[in-house]
């Protein structure tokens, strides 16, 4: 009984659940084109909102580290309001892996977390995947979520010969140094680029933004689909990394692997 009572339920107006105030939604209804991006933070929301395509493109501004979910009860889930506005902007209500939820309201094809390249942004996704895999997974099994890579540097190239002045957006120091080593074979003189590194996604233009991250002919996007690990393994990992009281497996699992982990602090 004290359960029940503790359930939290949609907020709704008049019997429709109200879309979140946070949220620019995009003109079109045709779910195969529309797209949500869950962003990091106001700032990087106002750049995402004037870069989009508002036509098919909808923005909605997180703020600061979501709940880790990983043990929420599902009745309790919307007492949060960062996942309260989540679910209801997508229109499809929390489930488990075996449940059959109601996917006719839908409303994107493309569900995009777009966090900054730094160990914060990482930690947001984390957080965001978690939420996901645990409370709507059918999103995950139907190719509905994907993850949106922003790039860490920007290399301006000057003019050369007949070829005008370009840029070029590197993902991480391995394409900034095929993209330098490029630039050599071409002619440039050494030291005749630039190079600006992004601290995050706040720091770019509305232009930027769209060239690099929202523009779906230069944009990369990552599919997430469930790995080879059957169910019960993928569980088990997760628990490992999200639970409470995990710390000490945690801590062993740091020790194994922490020197194969390349971390940008």
């Amino acid at each position: 009984r004290q359960k029940a009572g503790q359930k939290v339920e949609k907020r709704k107006s008049s019997g429709v659940a109200v879309l979140p105030g946070k949220l620019t939604d995009c003109e079109s209804r045709d779910i195969a084109h529309n797209e949500v991006f869950l962003v990091e933070g106001d700032s990087a929301g106002g750049s995402a909102k004037m870069g989009r395509d508002k036509e098919c493109q909808a923005i909605l501004p997180l703020r600061g580290k979501v709940l880790n979910t990983w043990e929420v009860d599902r009745d309790r889930l919307f007492a949060n309001n960062e996942i309260h506005d989540i679910s209801v902007a997508i229109g499809v209500d929390p489930h488990g892996p075996n449940d059959s939820p109601d996917m006719s309201n839908l409303r994107y094809g493309k569900v995009c977390i777009l966090s900054d390249a730094d160990v914060d942004g990482s930690h947001i996704q984390v957080l965001l995947l978690t939420l996901f895999f645990r409370h709507f997974p059918k999103l995950i099994e139907a190719g509905h979520l994907y993850v949106a890579r922003p790039p860490l540097f920007r290399v301006d190239a000057p003019a050369r010969g007949k070829k005008p002045a370009s840029k070029a957006y590197a993902l991480d120091e391995g394409e900034l140094t095929a993209i330098i080593d490029k630039l050599r074979k071409d002619g440039v003189k050494e030291g005749g680029w630039s190079i600006s590194r992004f601290k995050g996604l706040g720091e770019m233009s509305a232009e930027q933004l769209w060239d690099t991250t929202l523009n779906p002919d230069t944009r990369r996007l990552l599919p997430i689909e469930l790995g080879p690990l059957d169910n019960a393994g993928t569980e088990n990992l997760m628990t490992q990394l999200m639970g409470k009281g995990e710390a000490a497996a945690r801590r062993e699992l740091m020790e194994l692997h922490g020197d194969s982990i390349e971390i940008d602090v």
